[in-house]
């Protein structure tokens, strides 16, 4: 577990809310934003974000619109540890 990228996503509502939407399966960043609430100007960031720190992949980079996000084994391992939180 890599705690720095753990905390990085819990002192975000909006990277909480992405990592555990994702945990349910791979998303477009318009379902995001309906399931989340969110605007989609806000999911796009906070998918580049968590795209950065290596904890979202996109599965289909090639797309221009509709590109399809999941988590990577790490995003996995931070939302183990989240799921607890929500408790």
């Amino acid at each position: 577990m890599n705690w720095e990228r753990y905390g990085y996503v819990v002192a975000s509502n909006y990277r909480k809310k992405i990592i555990l939407l994702l945990a349910k399966g791979e998303k477009t960043p318009a379902q995001l934003a309906a399931e989340a609430g969110m605007y989609i100007s806000h999911v796009c960031a906070t998918l580049s974000d968590l795209t950065g720190k290596g904890l979202v992949k996109c599965l289909t980079p090639e797309l221009r619109r509709g590109k399809i996000y999941s988590l990577t084994s790490e995003g996995k391992e931070v939302y183990e540890k989240l799921k607890h939180l929500q408790r």
